[in-house]
């Protein structure tokens, strides 16, 4: 319903139930649950806040994001079973999005187990789910990356990037220039959380 909120950042809270921000745009005042590092972050200037409502039986809420790529993972970690908007946003104030996925893909859930409540069956149900839902994405039509760019790293971990990003909900044109434009800044023993990591700056942008 809402995909993302320009105004100024009103108002700043932590409390036992949460950390939130006051958006104001157009006379009306948006309250957001974020996590904790955006909280530190966000200033009270004018911003672009990526949104998710959150529809319950009792109630309707938002979570706000500054950058759109833990937005997108939000959305996926909230589709395992268990986690839920408090848990994800836990593993959101430890993790940034592309180290999240670099763990899921390594299938490393002891490093998973540093954010808060998740312990060692969770982490492994999160690796679990979660890689089974980033590996295996299909596009209708091939994502091409240019060859000088393709040949300096693995193209396994090329893959990887590629098949995680089309998950996110990226489009296969940007998906095409954000994955030409990482490989030609990063080494060519770039891992594919390392290409995933500088293709979302290039997307956020």
């Amino acid at each position: 319903m809402y995909d993302y909120i320009i105004g100024t950042i009103t108002n700043k809270t932590q409390t036992p139930k949460g950390t939130f921000i006051t958006v104001e745009t157009g006379g009306i005042g948006y309250l957001l649950e974020i996590n904790n590092r955006d909280y530190s972050q966000i200033s009270t200037d004018n911003m672009k806040i990526y949104t998710v409502l959150l529809h319950k039986e009792d109630k309707m809420s938002l979570c706000g994001f500054a950058h759109k790529e833990d937005r997108d993972i939000f959305n996926i970690l909230t589709s395992v079973s268990g986690v839920g908007a408090k848990m994800a946003l836990t593993l959101l104030d430890v993790f940034e999005a592309s180290q999240l996925i670099g763990l899921v893909i390594e299938g490393n859930y002891k490093e998973l187990t540093n954010a808060k409540g998740v312990g060692p069956k969770l982490a492994q149900k999160i690796i679990l789910e979660l890689k089974d839902k980033l590996m295996n994405y299909q596009t209708s039509e091939p994502i091409q990356i240019s060859p000088e760019n393709l040949q300096k790293v693995d193209n396994h971990s090329v893959e990887d990037a590629k098949t995680v990003l089309i998950s996110l909900g990226y489009e296969r044109k940007e998906i095409q220039d954000a994955l030409s434009k990482a490989l030609a800044l990063i080494s060519d023993k770039a891992s594919a959380e390392e290409i995933l990591k500088e293709a979302l700056k290039i997307l956020s942008v």
